[in-house]
């Protein structure tokens, strides 16, 4: 068998396995952060088909699901500063018509807690939706952040803060009686 064959071979094998095994969370990762199912569905295949094109390079095989969950985040950032230049950009004389999608949208985000989340800078709520969503270490979520699991737990402890303050009644704690 000639030797990039073999190589297309392990990839193939590999990613499909990942897939079977992380295409559903990489979804959600994605979804939860361009809020939107179907453009994170396209965000996670575009990032196989990358990973599957550019296999070669990848030097640690063992790196395949974090480097995807890498590229999934950096992925839906791209998805959301492009969304930020069309929306800067569109012309304003066009009536705003929500659609079906943004209507489904709109319902789930009625939830408080979704509401405050959004509310956080974008690495707090990275950091917690990678954690608390995609129930990943804060190993992981550095390597998927490109950060230091020390700005990793920074931006965990205060985005929770942010979220306590906006979620808890002033000097309510939870199981406390009234």
């Amino acid at each position: 068998m000639h030797p990039t064959a073999a190589a297309t071979w392990a990839a193939d094998d590999t990613l499909t396995a990942i897939y079977l095994d992380e295409y559903r969370p990489l979804v959600r990762l994605a979804a939860s952060l361009v809020h939107d199912v179907p453009t994170a569905e396209d965000v996670v295949q575009d990032t196989f088909i990358a990973v599957q094109s550019s296999w070669r390079r990848l030097r640690d095989r063992d790196k395949a699901l974090p480097y995807l969950r890498f590229s999934v985040v950096n992925r839906s950032l791209s998805v959301l500063r492009h969304r930020a230049v069309v929306d800067k950009n569109a012309p304003r004389y066009l009536p705003e018509e929500p659609s079906a999608e943004a209507g489904a949208i709109t319902m789930l985000e009625r939830s408080v807690v979704i509401d405050a989340l959004r509310d956080l800078p974008a690495r707090q709520r990275e950091a917690l939706v990678l954690r608390y969503y995609a129930d990943l270490s804060e190993a992981e979520i550095a390597e998927a952040m490109g950060i230091s699991k020390g700005a990793v737990k920074t931006h965990a402890a205060r985005g929770i803060a942010a979220l306590k303050s906006v979620l808890e009644p002033e000097g309510f704690t939870p199981g406390q009686r009234r």
